[in-house]
């Protein structure tokens, strides 16, 4: 009895023991999943934000009517679910960085920028070339030739806020004596601020000021000051004789000239002056580029490796990629290449939409090309880096195709797919010149995802093609470069192939197939 009462005393003073100072501590730490702002809108936002989830930053170009002071959120979606959102008010104060805290076991900050772009503009009697807006200091330059009566000049049009400003005084249209600085207050959504307007007198009448050389293209600008009778001329460096570019191809606001001189030699040098009336600049050299090419844009070379095709030679150095890597841990790759070529010879790349797994255990893989790298695989998503280096600039890509459009069968998670079914499948070839300090990391994971935005600030310039039809012959295509800047130089090239053009959401119709060949980069307008 003694005994079996020490036992129970025993494990009395043990369930104690557990319940009290020796209870069991839960050590494991809680899951660290990012929480994500995957979207957001505000009222008043000139286009879709561009949201960076690495550096946690969203930026959102506003139009100049809006207020920064007292921005509307309309809406904004966190990923994954459950995450919470501290700072997302229903009224915004960006006119500096906002600073927002999503929760999800941890806390991540993020960043919300707002850039507004407002038109500011000056022209004056006399004027002669680009005035200086200088938006920090609050004030204007404006310049005219030797001889203008500086007492008596007239503002023709200015505006140095957004379009609700009010200037005080109002001096558009009105003669007046600039031999000394004239200030002006513009009043803008109860905000003032006080703005010097100067005039200075130049001696030139013509100013060459920029010339942006491509590859076949020159973009010329000078000041002058008489519009009406300003031009360029040109000649090969070391020629007897100037040649006028066409006054067609010449544009003039506000006492500045700008020209676009095409038909140009590659790897060429060349002279350039602006003249108005029998007044000539001083002649500035340029050389044009060299005609680059893309290596593989045939698609002639592919090895196999396993399942995986891969377009580049055994051995040899990848420029284009695919998501075969991807596509392939479920079966085999849907970008391949075939013999099926306009010439007849060699090969081209047949891009097919395929679903991949059984049931709800899969995705619809796009069929796909592009310029870069398939990094990895995040379960059954893929991490890309987009871009190739490359610094010349072409004004249009060409290419052959053929397009088997597919029923829309898969419309994957984003509710704005949702009642696509049905609909024809859509290819997409599309261009981009970027000038990104690395390659563009791509992440289509919902809860982390990150694609490619052509209103991305990094880029220069943008294309793309589109076909929803079914086109049964080889039939070439065209895409035009529209440049955002003529005198940025890229550092990356972007070119992406698909058979579906919502493939990153992981939409499209299962048997569609594109297949594309011969892309050659074109240099001249």
């Amino acid at each position: 009895m003694y005994t079996f009462n020490r036992i129970l005393t025993v494990v009395a003073v043990a369930l104690v023991a557990l319940l009290t100072g020796g209870c069991i501590h839960n050590d494991l730490p809680y899951p660290r999943i990012a929480a994500n702002i995957t979207d957001i809108m505000v009222e008043g936002q000139a286009n879709a934000p561009v949201i960076d989830p690495q550096t946690r930053t969203i930026t959102i170009a506003m139009d100049e009517e809006a207020d920064l002071q007292h921005v509307a959120l309309l809406s904004y979606k966190l990923e994954p679910e459950g995450c919470t959102a501290v700072g997302l008010d229903q009224e915004l104060n960006l006119v500096r960085p906002l600073y927002v805290t999503v929760s999800l076991y941890q806390d991540y900050v993020w960043t919300i920028k707002a850039t507004q772009n407002v038109e500011r503009y000056i022209t004056m009697s006399s004027q002669m070339g680009a005035p200086v807006i200088d938006v920090p200091g609050r004030r204007v330059i404006v310049y005219v030739p030797r001889g203008t009566d500086l007492s008596r000049l007239k503002v023709l049009t200015m505006k140095l806020g957004s379009s609700a400003a009010v200037m005080t005084p109002d001096i558009v249209g009105v003669e007046t004596d600039f031999t000394r600085p004239v200030e002006v207050v513009v009043s803008d959504y109860g905000r003032e601020s006080l703005w010097t307007i100067y005039v200075e007198v130049i001696d030139a009448s013509v100013t060459l000021t920029g010339v942006d050389a491509w590859t076949r293209v020159a973009w010329l600008k000078a000041s002058v000051a008489d519009e009406s009778t300003g031009g360029f001329e040109y000649r090969l460096q070391g020629a007897d004789d100037w040649i006028r570019v066409p006054q067609n191809e010449v544009t003039a606001v506000a006492g500045v000239i700008t020209a676009r001189l095409s038909h140009l030699s590659p790897m060429t040098a060349y002279e350039v002056r602006a003249y108005c009336g029998n007044d000539a600049s001083a002649a500035e050299s340029f050389t044009t580029g060299g005609e680059i090419q893309l290596p593989n844009a045939t698609f002639d070379e592919w090895w196999l490796s396993d399942k995986v095709w891969n377009p580049w030679a055994e051995g040899g150095s990848p420029y284009w990629d695919t998501g075969n890597k991807g596509a392939a841990t479920l079966g085999d790759s849907n970008s391949q290449p075939t013999s099926d070529t306009q010439s007849g010879t060699g090969y081209a790349a047949r891009l097919s939409s395929e679903f991949k797994g059984i049931g709800s255990l899969g995705k619809l893989a796009a069929g796909n090309i592009f310029t870069g790298v398939y990094v990895r695989t995040d379960g059954t998503n893929g991490i890309l880096n987009f871009g190739r280096e490359f610094s010349a600039r072409p004004t249009r890509l060409r290419a052959m195709f053929k397009y088997n459009s597919a029923p829309v069968s898969h419309v994957g998670s984003d509710a704005r797919f949702a009642d696509w079914k049905g609909r024809p499948d859509t290819a997409q070839v599309y261009i981009a010149l970027t000038d990104w300090s690395a390659p563009y990391e791509i992440r289509t994971n919902p809860r982390n995802q990150q694609l490619f935005n052509p209103a991305d600030p990094h880029v220069i310039a943008y294309g793309s093609f589109s076909c929803g039809e079914t086109v049964a012959d080889w039939t070439p295509l065209s895409v035009n470069l529209e440049y955002r800047s003529t005198s940025r130089v890229p550092r990356y090239i972007l070119i992406v192939c698909t058979a579906s053009k919502y493939g990153d959401y992981f939409v499209g119709g299962a048997g569609s197939v594109l297949t594309i060949d011969d892309l050659v980069l074109e240099y001249d307008y």
